[in-house]
C-alpha cells in the first residue's frame, strides 16, 4: 500500500496557485449534454469546445480524466466559473474528504477506494463540481470508474435523463461510495483466510499480512469518517442547485457510508483480534514445546542418576562388604537396564493417565 501523502505548496506560496503534476494517465476530456429526449456525447480537444453547450437548457456533464494540466484546469476554471481555491485543491491531491459552497456552484472532494494488480490499496481522489444544469468531475486514475453511469445515460436507463445535474451528481457519488463495498468484502475473505493461517500454522509472513491489513483499514477508516459528514451536510443543508427531491437519495447515499464505517469498524476489531490470537498461538507453541523437554528432561532424571551411580569406579573393591554386589553379579548389566527401562516405562504410563501427554 502506497502512502496517502497530500501534495501542498512550499510555504508562503500564494493562494489559488496550480502547481504542475507529472502523471502517465493521459487528459481525456468527455461532454456528455442531454435531456429526457436528446443525448450527445464528445470528446474535445480542448476546454473552449464545450462553451456552446453551457447556455443550453440541458444538463451538461464534463468528465476530465487523467493528467490535467494548470493551463487546461485555468481554462475549464474561466469557462464554468470555478472558484481558483477549489481549482487549487484538485491539484494538491492528499485533501480530505469536504463540501466547500460557493455563490453559484459547490465543491466535493471524495476518495475513491481501490485494489491494484497486487491486492494493495490505492486510493484516488475525485472532485466534482456542481452547478445549476452543469456537473464537472475530475479523477486522474486510468480506470474509469464512471463508466455505468454514462451506458445508463446512452441507454436511458432509470431517471438520470429526466432529472437534473443534482441527480447526476448524486449518481457519480454513489458509485464513489459503493466502490468501498466489493474492496470490503475482500477484506472479509482475507481476514477469513488469515484466521484459519493463524490457528494452524502462524508465521512471521501472517503477521506481517495482518499488520499490511491493519493499517489498511485503519487508512479506509481515515477516508470514510469525512465522507459521511460530506453526505450529511449535503442531504441536511440548503444548497441552492440541490433540489428537494434529490436530498431522499443524497441520504440513501448517507446510508452506505454508514455501512461501511460499520464494517470497517468491525473488521478492524476483527484483525486486531488475530493479532491477539496470532500472540497466544505462539505462547501455546511455545508452552508445548516447552512441556515435552520438561517431559524428557524428567524421564532422565532417575535415568541418569542410576547411570551415575553405577558409573563410580569402585570395581576393583571386591572383598570389602562396602563394594557393589551388582558389579560381581553375571546378569548385573542387562538388569541395570531392565530397570532403567522399567523405570521410563512407568513415568510415560502416569505421564500419559495424568494427561500431560
Amino acid at each position: 500500500m502506497k502512502a496517502f501523502r497530500k501534495r501542498y505548496h512550499p510555504p508562503g506560496t500564494s493562494p489559488g496557485t496550480l502547481a504542475v503534476v507529472d502523471s502517465e494517465v493521459p487528459l481525456l476530456i468527455r461532454l456528455i449534454d442531454y435531456t429526457d429526449a436528446r443525448y450527445e456525447e464528445h470528446v474535445l480537444r480542448e476546454p473552449a469546445e464545450c462553451a456552446p453547450f453551457l447556455s443550453r437548457d440541458s444538463t451538461t456533464w464534463v468528465d476530465v480524466q487523467g493528467n490535467v494540466t494548470p493551463e487546461v484546469l485555468r481554462e475549464l476554471g474561466g469557462l464554468l466559473n470555478l472558484h481558483s481555491l477549489a481549482l487549487e485543491d484538485i491539484l494538491n491531491k492528499g485533501q480530505q474528504a469536504k463540501l466547500d459552497e460557493y455563490d453559484d456552484h459547490i465543491f466535493v472532494v471524495m476518495h475513491l477506494p481501490t485494489l491494484d494488480a497486487s491486492g494493495a490499496l490505492q486510493v484516488e481522489q475525485v472532485s466534482l463540481f456542481l452547478a445549476r444544469g452543469i456537473l464537472v468531475s475530475f479523477y486522474g486514475h486510468s480506470q474509469e470508474p464512471f463508466g455505468p453511469v454514462r451506458e445508463r445515460l446512452r441507454q436511458h436507463i432509470g431517471r438520470l435523463r429526466k432529472r437534473g445535474s443534482d441527480y447526476l451528481f448524486y449518481a457519480l457519488l454513489d458509485v464513489v461510495i459503493d466502490h468501498a463495498f466489493p474492496l470490503l468484502e475482500s477484506y472479509g475473505e482475507r481476514i477469513e483466510a488469515l484466521e484459519d493461517e493463524v490457528l494452524a500454522e502462524p508465521s512471521k509472513d501472517t503477521l506481517a499480512m495482518v499488520y499490511e491489513l491493519r493499517r489498511e483499514l485503519l487508512l479506509l477508516r481515515r477516508l470514510s469518517w469525512p465522507q459521511r459528514d460530506v453526505l450529511s451536510q449535503l442531504f441536511r443543508g440548503e444548497c441552492s442547485c440541490i433540489q428537494s427531491e434529490t436530498n431522499w437519495f443524497l441520504r440513501d447515499c448517507y446510508d452506505h457510508t454508514v455501512q461501511i464505517l460499520d464494517l470497517v469498524e468491525s473488521y478492524r476489531e476483527m484483525v486486531a483480534g488475530l493479532l491477539d490470537v496470532y500472540l497466544s498461538s505462539l505462547s501455546n507453541r511455545l508452552n508445548e514445546s516447552m512441556r515435552l523437554l520438561a517431559i524428557i528432561a524428567t524421564l532422565f532424571i532417575p535415568l541418569t542418576f542410576i547411570a551415575g551411580v553405577y558409573g563410580m569406579n569402585f570395581g576393583n573393591n571386591t572383598r570389602s562388604w562396602w563394594a557393589m554386589p551388582e558389579l560381581r553379579w553375571d546378569y548385573g548389566y542387562p538388569a541395570v537396564w531392565a530397570l532403567m527401562i522399567g523405570i521410563a516405562a512407568v513415568m510415560l504410563y502416569l505421564f500419559k493417565r495424568n494427561k500431560w501427554l
